[in-house]
């Protein structure tokens, strides 16, 4: 059986990792390649092409790299046309993957759509590009089927994977850790990181006892960072995510998928995000959802702070994340600890039962 995955970020890399153990807890023998990054390779991908090669956000961003983009696409479709594996899987990402499913499905070849995209908040109009790429759509949220069947679209909630590997801690005593994860992508980290500074200099004006972790996804931005903070007091670390957010107080996190596994561990946070002045201006155009951050949508309310391009200033952050810092946020855990309730559904071995089932029909 030959699987093809396709992974163009951080937060699919991880997650595509998960579901390749659980395929080959079904299948031992499945030959998987394609797309990927470290966390897929150390569980046996066989990488074809480097994830860091399309990992890039925002419109105007996309736009500077776009000629390789498109050319690592072609590759992708000529490579699985030519070798046609028993399903291509895209994995997020659906900027990039939904055009090399739509080809592979019009060239014979099973697609899978893993992590459906935000059509529920934005761009619902996407809803058509999906059905002509995707054969089946995997949900890690359940209100997303509900979306796809008024469309006729083929699709299953699956749970999401993080949710086993992350649970809420336990006994938790205050440190007064404070974590930055300032995201993963280059200009998700060079806009957030000023900001996220600023707000550490005035939190340690405010309380002289509080200490400062930094958190990376990979190494890919480690000297730009480690330049960046020389003047301050944070200690920087590199792929250690989630033991630092279950040691701190508070998190201050870009928003995304490291947003959820902040969430899924029951963790106070702030989420920030801020785009380019011309990406934000198009995406706030296209947003129909009052709750950008996945905590929030998920539980139907803001229950964190979600801190959004200008307020996404130092001295707001700073002062969201003293309130917080001096609070009880009993009632705060509590109903970020129902996040894991939702969404522990055996995610992987269930993705990767779908998928077994959806070859061999």
């Amino acid at each position: 059986m030959k699987i093809a995955l396709s992974a163009a970020e951080t937060s699919g890399d991880l997650i595509a990792s998960s579901l390749i153990v659980a395929l080959k807890q079904n299948q031992p023998n499945c030959e998987i390649d394609g797309l990927a990054g470290d966390k897929m390779v150390e569980v046996g991908c066989n990488r074809l092409w480097n994830m860091n090669e399309v990992n890039v956000m925002g419109f105007s961003e996309v736009v500077r790299k776009l000629p390789s983009i498109l050319k690592l696409r072609r590759k992708i479709t000529r490579h699985y046309i030519s070798k046609k594996p028993d399903v291509f899987i895209g994995v997020d990402s659906p900027d990039f993957n939904f055009k090399v499913e739509q080809i592979l499905k019009n060239n014979g070849v099973k697609t899978i759509h893993f992590i459906s995209p935000s059509v529920w908040a934005w761009r619902s109009g996407r809803v058509k590009k999906i059905k002509e790429s995707a054969d089946l759509v995997l949900c890690l949220f359940p209100f997303e089927v509900d979306f796809y069947k008024k469309h006729n679209q083929k699709a299953i909630f699956v749970g999401h994977p993080l949710a086993e590997i992350l649970k809420p801690r336990q006994d938790y005593k205050s440190n007064k850790n404070v974590l930055l994860m300032p995201g993963s992508r280059d200009s998700e980290i060079k806009s957030l990181l000023p900001e996220l500074l600023e707000a550490v200099k005035l939190m340690k004006v405010k309380d002289r006892d509080l200490t400062f972790n930094l958190s990376l996804a990979s190494n890919q931005h480690l000297d730009w960072v480690k330049q960046s903070i020389k003047e301050f007091d944070i200690k920087l670390s590199v792929g250690d995510a989630h033991k630092k957010i279950s040691n701190s107080d508070l998190v201050l996190v870009a928003s995304g998928t490291a947003a959820l596994e902040v969430g899924l561990l029951a963790v106070p946070m702030i989420v920030v995000y801020k785009l380019s002045y011309i990406s934000y201006q198009i995406a706030s155009r296209l947003l129909n959802t009052s709750e950008i951050s996945l905590p929030n949508k998920i539980l139907g309310s803001k229950v964190v702070p979600e801190l959004i391009q200008n307020e996404a200033n130092g001295k707001n952050i700073s002062d969201h994340a003293m309130k917080l810092l001096q609070s009880d946020n009993r009632k705060l855990v509590q109903e970020l600890e129902r996040i894991h309730t939702l969404l522990n559904h055996q995610a992987s071995s269930k993705s990767a039962k779908a998928i077994i089932d959806f070859i061999n029909e």
